[in-house]
């Protein structure tokens, strides 16, 4: 269990944040977690904290975000700023609008781009394999890509069986 920045109490707030592709967390108890809520201000620096490359660098910040603020869904019109605001995205487009800004932060937050959890055990058996053969179709692309021939012929042959299983099912 990690302790509090602030005072050594056990940490229930951890705050990743992400500064110039440089990662710095804040692990903060309950009571000093409310005081940064309450203050505006930032927290206190972690070891690594740079004070006078963050003054540099502030106003390239400020103008990369307000750069990036302006994107737009063009579907259901939500800025990135109002993403950034509200912590939720308007529409499924919004992850392909959004997608550069998206897809470091999905990765910091959980390791992965893309769902690879459990499934519901009374999934489906039909369900679980087109889950199944949407993965094997990204890692032909990907295979394609890096023209890697023998595993994307591997991998088309097997998402073929699994093709002909579920076209069997249904007939």
């Amino acid at each position: 269990m990690k302790k509090c920045h602030r005072c050594s109490k056990p940490a229930t707030l951890h705050i990743t944040e992400i500064r110039e592709g440089v990662v710095q967390e804040l692990h903060l108890c309950e009571s000093c977690a409310q005081d940064y809520l309450e203050n505006t201000d930032s927290p206190e620096p972690s070891e690594d904290f740079d004070p006078i490359h963050e003054k540099l660098s502030e106003y390239e910040v400020d103008e990369e975000l307000a750069e990036l603020d302006q994107n737009e869904c063009p579907n259901c019109g939500i800025t990135f700023r109002e993403f950034r605001s509200q912590g939720r995205l308007g529409c499924p487009h919004d992850y392909v609008a959004f997608e550069h800004e998206l897809m470091p932060l999905l990765e910091n937050i959980h390791g992965e781009v893309q769902h690879c959890g459990k499934f519901p055990k009374r999934a489906p058996d039909a369900s679980q394999r087109q889950y199944q053969l949407i993965k094997l179709r990204n890692e032909l692309r990907g295979a394609v890509e890096q023209e890697n021939y023998e595993e994307a012929a591997r991998l088309r042959d097997e998402i073929q069986t699994i093709e002909n299983e579920l076209n069997a099912e249904q007939t």
